[in-house]
């Protein structure tokens, strides 16, 4: 699967100027604030992979020691290491997998098992306070806490994240950024309607 897009287009916005900001961390778990590194993955043609691009990837830890609602749990987090890149990739992609599918009312056994090896893999290879192993930690807390009938998809982007609101009413991973853009557009449509005589 070719998450990054083939167009110019992701390839130009991938490398633009790019810093990790509080809204990048608005899965509410660490395990899906890694998974959300891709963005737009509900349109392949336009999905931007950060960390295909490596200082991106080298820069999430210390975004996610300042940012992460899950920061008091792992403290320092140190970068992914080169040989575990590939490995991680592999287990962000079996945490988007099967927590999308649990969305999406299709969990099943085979997504659990691949992110069960995914973990497993990584906490044998990774060291005590690093990126990789906070991350898989973290997708086995989401697995044994019960926040599984929490998880959501934004409305807009598609991210993944944990709605912790009392009555389950959030729509977007951020109101400020993906609610507000919704509200744009939608302004931006009835204005355009009354224009135009079209129907919103």
């Amino acid at each position: 699967m070719n998450i990054t897009g083939k167009n110019a287009f992701a390839s130009y916005i991938g490398r633009m100027d790019f810093s990790w900001t509080e809204h990048r961390f608005a899965g509410g778990a660490l395990a899906l604030d890694v998974a959300n590194s891709v963005v737009l993955r509900i349109d392949p043609e336009r999905s931007i992979d950060r960390f295909s691009v490596p200082e991106q990837m080298d820069a999430f830890p210390e975004a996610a020691m300042e940012f992460s609602t899950e920061r008091a749990l792992f403290g320092t987090l140190a970068p992914v290491v080169s040989e575990n890149r590939k490995a991680f990739l592999v287990l962000r992609e079996a945490i988007d997998g099967y927590f999308r599918a649990v969305v999406r009312g299709n969990e099943n056994g085979g997504l659990l098992a691949d992110l069960l090896e995914a973990v497993a893999g990584m906490l044998r290879r990774s060291a005590s306070g690093s990126l990789e192993a906070a991350t898989a930690h973290s997708a086995l807390a989401l697995l044994a806490e019960g926040e599984k009938k929490r998880l959501k998809l934004c409305g807009n982007c598609g991210w993944l994240f944990i709605d912790r609101s009392k009555n389950r009413s959030r729509t977007w991973c951020d109101m400020a950024v993906c609610g507000n853009r919704v509200k744009a557009a939608r302004h931006y449509r009835r204005g355009r309607s009354v224009a135009t005589g079209e129907k919103p």
